[in-house]
């Protein structure tokens, strides 16, 4: 969504980089570039101008002048200045409290308000509430149904006793007033806390729309009224947030369509102009591209700075803690990497969602975003083709797969036999790169890691670890050898004095006794 801003912006403070000092006529020509950016990006011109008068004060001001680098103070200050305008803080869901927590959708015809709707409804369920949704929609034809499609696939119950409109030509039978009241009333009789009324949209704003909508808040008295918005419609957002700010007095704003490619100037308009917080984002056409709205890492993805915070907590929602112990402890006691590790670490990547998104949220991204953009999600498919086209020794044991099994296991997944022989020679390198890592040597390659040498290779005179014996080729063979090595840990470990490395006199080993960084304990296997 903003590509193009993101780019100016990027370009824009480039030519500030190295500069000692920065003049006058400095600030006057990036202020001057920011705000072309933002016009270019379809941001309401109060805002730009409210904006860039803010940037230029502060850079001319003291915090620039008595920096050490002046460039990055500009960074920052644009920084601020864009999370004040995107709302400040992130603003969470005001739960009411006694009886369910009433939540009313209002927006356009077209904005994605009945879809936005069931991905709510799923994610406070994720959340741990028990949501309903009301079809309060009978004007548009089939919305009820849309509704009822979008809670099944959600696991959302949906409160619709009148069908509504199947076709343009016919009239509403039910109405919406009543069917709100009464989905609350059935919210509090089945015990659900939470519940969202999906309400009539037009396809401009009109006096009956608002009025409709104005009579449903009086009946239901919602705790909270999102304001659904098309991130893509550019500058008519203001006066639509405008008009429905007058018209339902809503408390917060959702973006949708937040993945499209225009401008995205609304995002930047709606809050700075109506005083209201963006809540929420719809960042895609799945029920789970939808996300809490965090000004600070909206500004830092429009600066280029990443958003590593979501980026984890995605990783630690959808991550399997029992195959992280699994791998620790696999990495503790230096056994090999085998493809069927790979293949479950890829799975464990493949829960996250999409692999583009996630790379996008990584500083200076934006550097590399037409390859990223040119990069095939399905390449991820025929890797997993390729290793579960292979027999369980194969996945154990690769060195033993040679021309004929290669040209079978192509011929199973589907794609050529260089495909797998480049698949292949990665492993091998990621394999060596993991045996070195649990041998304590470090990254190989990398200068100034334990083992390694100034220049990245292994220091003189340092003792080489001892060579493994190579896994035998015969099946029965190599799993004679992988009891036989089992049956040897479990002696050493029974040897072992009561004391341990750490100082630590019998008992378990206990993680928190270390200075690690917060939530690193939990790769080590604890709770």
């Amino acid at each position: 969504m903003f590509n193009s801003l993101s780019d100016r912006l990027t370009a824009t403070f480039k030519n500030l980089r190295g500069k000692g000092r920065l003049t006058e006529a400095d600030v006057d020509a990036t202020v001057r570039e920011i705000r072309r950016a933002l016009l270019d990006a379809d941001v309401a011109v109060p805002v730009v101008r409210e904006f860039t008068g803010q940037v230029r004060e502060r850079a001319l001001g003291a915090e620039v002048s008595g920096a050490l680098n002046p460039s990055q103070q500009i960074v920052k200050i644009v920084n601020e200045e864009l999370v004040e305008i995107l709302g400040g803080e992130t603003r969470r869901i005001r739960l009411a409290k006694t009886g369910p927590t009433i939540i009313m959708l209002a927006g356009l015809q077209g904005a994605g308000k009945t879809t936005l709707a069931g991905k709510l409804a799923k994610w406070l369920k994720a959340q741990g509430h028990s949501p309903i949704l009301v079809a309060a929609d009978l004007q548009r034809p089939n919305a009820v149904t849309q509704l009822q499609v979008v809670g099944q696939r959600a696991g959302v119950p949906v409160f619709a006793p009148h069908p509504g409109a199947t076709s343009e030509l016919e009239h509403p039978a039910g109405d919406p007033v009543a069917v709100s009241r009464a989905g609350v009333e059935e919210a509090r009789q089945k015990l659900h806390d939470v519940v969202i009324v999906d309400t009539a949209g037009r396809l401009g704003v009109d006096a009956d729309m608002m009025e409709q909508a104005r009579q449903i808040r009086r009946a239901i008295v919602p705790n909270e009224v999102l304001f659904v918005i098309d991130s893509m419609i550019g500058q008519d957002a203001v006066n639509t947030a405008m008009a429905f700010d007058e018209g339902v007095n809503f408390t917060g704003i959702v973006l949708s369509k937040l993945d499209g490619d225009a401008r995205g100037g609304a995002a930047l308009s709606v809050a700075s102009v109506t005083g209201k917080p963006v809540m929420f984002a719809s960042t895609g056409e799945s029920l789970d591209d939808f996300e809490l709205f965090h000004p600070d890492r909206m500004a830092s993805r429009i600066l280029d700075m990443g958003d590593v915070l979501t980026l984890i907590e995605q990783a630690e929602k959808s991550w399997d803690k029992d195959e992280a112990a699994r791998m620790a402890k696999k990495f503790a006691d230096q056994e090999d990497f085998t493809l069927d590790d790979f293949l479950a670490q890829m799975q464990q990547i493949r829960n996250m969602g999409s692999m583009k998104k996630m790379l996008m949220m990584m500083p200076g991204a934006q550097n590399i975003r037409q390859q990223l953009e040119q990069f095939d999600e399905r390449e991820i498919d025929r890797v997993e083709a390729i290793v579960r086209s292979m027999t369980p020794h194969e996945r154990l044991a690769p060195k033993i797969i040679n021309g004929s099994r290669r040209a079978r296991i192509a011929k199973g997944s589907g794609v050529h036999v260089s495909e797998v022989n480049g698949l292949l020679e990665r492993f091998a390198q990621a394999q060596k790169m993991m045996k070195k890592m649990a041998q304590g040597g470090g990254m190989p390659g990398m200068p100034g890691m334990p083992g390694m040498g100034p220049g990245g290779g292994a220091r003189k005179g340092a003792k080489s670890a001892p060579k493994k014996k190579a896994r035998s080729g015969n099946p029965a063979k190599a799993a004679q050898e992988l009891r036989d090595a089992e049956a040897r840990r479990a002696s050493a470990a029974k040897a072992l004095p009561t004391g341990a490395a750490f100082g630590q006199q019998g008992g378990d080993f206990d993680p928190s006794q270390l200075n690690l960084p917060k939530g690193f304990d939990k790769f080590l296997g604890g709770k």
